[in-house]
């Protein structure tokens, strides 16, 4: 598929070209616990907001909104917007190093008109966000576990690949070479693995590989469109979004979605949620609290205008 087509549908394709003509978009956000297997709303808001982050102390979530990194509480309040200094293009890739010190943020340039995205690093208290990544598009999705490389997802050469950087910058290593997409790259808690999703196949499903690239095993076989998988931090799970209708290589906004559990040893699929209205901005980043009991997530609804 060539760059401008995938260009449409990457992970911080356009909301405004995927929302019907005259309507708006109404967001929650909501709090999944696996110990009760139910999922609580802590905020509706008649606004788009996208990909929650738990933040590494625990008292708080952190959405995009318009540019903008905002801090939710766990219980539906909002605490402001975080300091990003000139970076206010953020999309819905940010997330934080294992560690909990470095926030990573995916964002455009404001002397750029046309739509980009750089990868940044700063202080998870925010601050003057530092650039990593000279080319865009690059969209980050993971940070190794000893906080020394990220990885993300770049077109390059026309085709949507996995690359690797240090966290300081320089050579960018490609891991992926397969014709189609290849997204939503994440470290596994101990290292061992970087889980992505991948079109090769000729259907999304979810993948991994060692961090170098090699010995590439598919983890998921069903006739869905499955999307970034998110590893919790006990490394034995991982939460899924799948489409139930196959998107091919897309993964747009406004679609019926469900949220799934991958166990990491058996391959098995669990439903954890109903079907709802999401899709892109549901669930793009890592969203696990710490002790891997719960996570964060975004439905969507339409409402005329």
């Amino acid at each position: 598929m060539k760059l401008l087509t995938l260009l449409l549908f990457c992970v911080s394709s356009s909301l405004f070209a995927q929302v019907p003509e005259g309507k708006k978009v109404i967001s929650s956000l909501h709090i999944y616990d696996l110990q009760t297997g139910k999922s609580e709303m802590i905020l509706k808001e008649n606004r788009h907001f996208e990909a929650p982050n738990w933040s590494p102390d625990g008292t708080y979530l952190l959405i995009n909104s318009q540019g903008k990194l905002e801090k939710i509480s766990l219980d539906g309040k909002n605490l402001g917007v975080l300091n990003t200094g000139d970076v206010q293009k953020a999309n819905n890739d940010h997330g934080y190093s294992l560690d909990g010190k470095t926030l990573f943020i995916s964002s455009g340039k404001n002397e750029i008109q046309t739509h980009s995205s750089f990868i940044y690093k700063v202080s998870s208290t925010g601050g003057e966000p530092v650039l990593i990544t000279p080319l865009t598009p690059s969209y980050w999705h993971g940070v190794s576990p000893d906080g020394k490389d990220i990885v993300y997802c770049a077109p390059r050469n026309e085709n949507y690949d996995v690359y690797k950087m240090s966290v300081d910058g320089g050579e960018e290593i490609r891991l992926t070479s397969a014709e189609g997409l290849d997204d939503g790259p994440e470290y596994s808690p101990d290292g061992k693995y970087i889980y992505f999703n991948s079109y090769r196949s000729g259907m999304m499903q979810i993948w991994r590989m060692k961090p170098n690239g090699s010995e590439l095993e598919q983890m998921t076989f069903d006739a869905h469109s499955n999307w970034f998988a998110h590893i919790a931090p006990n490394n034995e799970v991982a939460t899924v979004i799948t489409y139930l209708e196959d998107q091919k290589q897309a993964h747009p906004f406004g679609r019926q979605v469900k949220l799934r559990l991958l166990d990491l040893k058996t391959k098995e699929l669990k439903d954890l949620t109903e079907e709802f209205y999401g899709g892109q901005g549901t669930i793009n980043v890592p969203s696990w609290n710490a002790e891997s009991t719960k996570f964060s997530y975004v439905t969507y609804e339409l409402e005329d205008l």
